[in-house]
């Protein structure tokens, strides 16, 4: 129960991402699916971390504005090579560039976590980063994978969660869930502040 005893009655995910939606479905929870409906387009010179953040905060905001009593869980990641920003690449040529654009270097994740309890106007917001070292990728390995496995709806055009872990040489994180999506540790700890144990 929450401190001031209103719990929330729908649980939302505020995203049409399959990803989130198996991270949640992981854990326990099966919450109501509802894509936001907000310009995801970068501000001038905004920082990725910043973008991550305040899209994930958008994303909560746009969905809470029909939804009086829900908790929302919202996320959002922007994926940084040393400062160009990728996005998801939908198609193969552009998927097969980010990929060379990637190969041996150092990318940035930076993963946006918002929880807004409507019933009480609180919200709670985290931005976790993810550090993913890529491997010096061949012409073939990276034409082999995007034949394999097409992530072309994924920024930086792979799935940790399958065969794109085979492109990396490390990872480094606090919680590599937020890699695929949501960062599930802290996102727990948000909701047992809401009166939403998992376990």
């Amino acid at each position: 129960m929450h401190p001031n005893g209103q719990t929330p009655a729908n649980l939302i995910l505020a995203s049409s991402s399959q990803y989130r939606l198996r991270l949640l479905n992981q854990i326990g929870l099966n919450p109501i699916c509802i894509a936001p409906e907000i310009d995801e387009t970068a501000h001038p010179h905004e920082h990725a971390i910043t973008i991550a953040t305040r899209l994930s905060e958008e994303k909560a905001r746009a969905v809470a504005v029909n939804q009086s009593n829900a908790l929302i869980i919202a996320g959002d990641q922007v994926c940084d090579v040393n400062g160009v920003i990728l996005g998801k690449p939908g198609n193969a040529g552009r998927a097969k560039q980010q990929l060379e654009h990637c190969s041996g270097q150092e990318v940035i994740f930076h993963t946006g976590l918002c929880v807004f309890n409507t019933a009480t106007n609180t919200m709670h917001r985290h931005t976790e980063k993810v550090l993913v070292h890529f491997r010096h990728l061949s012409d073939r390995e990276i034409d082999s994978y995007i034949k394999k496995e097409p992530a072309f709806d994924c920024a930086g055009s792979f799935k940790m969660e399958g065969l794109g872990i085979s492109l990396f040489s490390s990872i480094r994180s606090d919680d590599p869930n937020s890699l695929i999506g949501l960062p599930l540790i802290k996102l727990c700890e948000f909701l047992r502040l809401e009166g939403l144990a998992i376990i």
